[in-house]
């Protein structure tokens, strides 16, 4: 247990200090917030009307922002190599390093999402179905995000390659996550879409760590 307390610290420590951390997110995903209304009008029927869509569709965009590097820098200073000689299985060292990115960006966005949303014009009274969504939907993306990080190491322009796998399967939590939040919004059961992003996230995190694992190696033959 206390292997994997370290490794995550670790993984925490270096998520916070890789080109800004959590911060380059958070400030992407206000930057849309703020930018979005002067794109589209200012009328807040329009951005209510938007509110929650694009909330998450900019939550899955900052999400991207640190992906690249969940394992670029371990593979390219040769720690990727004695993580996958360690005690610890490679599976589990996975899990971590991509909870680890959920608690460094995947968190602070949750905390911002309300905010962006409320600030689009949504509803007040969405704000808690809205955090506890951004939380779920923030970890489906940092382990569906780092099965693309993983099957891009030692590619050429991993980044692009990684927002080119990755982004198909980000669809379904949004669709998800913003079908549950209009449905609230609407009067409508929403509890469906709820189920269905916290299923999803629950699959990513089972079945992404056994994927990462696979690629890593894959990568390190």
């Amino acid at each position: 247990m206390s292997a994997i307390w370290a490794l995550l610290m670790r993984e925490t420590s270096l998520a916070w200090a890789r080109g800004g951390g959590p911060l380059v997110a958070v400030g992407f995903y206000a930057g849309v917030a703020t930018f979005l209304p002067l794109a589209i009008g200012p009328e807040p029927a329009r951005l209510a009307a938007i509110a929650t869509g694009a909330s998450w569709v900019a939550l899955a965009l900052a999400s991207l922002l640190s992906l690249e590097r969940m394992f670029e820098r371990d593979y390219e200073d040769g720690a990727l190599d004695l993580l996958a000689l360690a005690p610890l299985p490679l599976e589990l060292t996975c899990l971590v390093k991509a909870l680890g990115q959920w608690l460094a960006a995947g968190a602070p966005l949750a905390l911002a999402a309300p905010v962006a949303a409320i600030a689009l014009g949504a509803s007040p009274a969405l704000a808690p179905l809205v955090f506890l969504c951004a939380l779920l939907g923030g970890l489906a993306f940092a382990f569906v995000g780092g099965i693309g990080a993983a099957l891009s190491l030692g590619a050429r322009r991993g980044g692009l390659l990684t927002a080119v796998i990755v982004l198909p399967l980000f669809t379904p939590p949004v669709i998800f996550g913003g079908g549950a939040l209009d449905a609230y919004a609407s009067g409508l059961p929403w509890q469906g879409g709820l189920a269905l992003l916290g299923a999803y996230a629950a699959a990513a995190v089972a079945l992404g760590p056994l994927a990462m694992a696979a690629a890593c190696r894959n990568a390190l033959d």
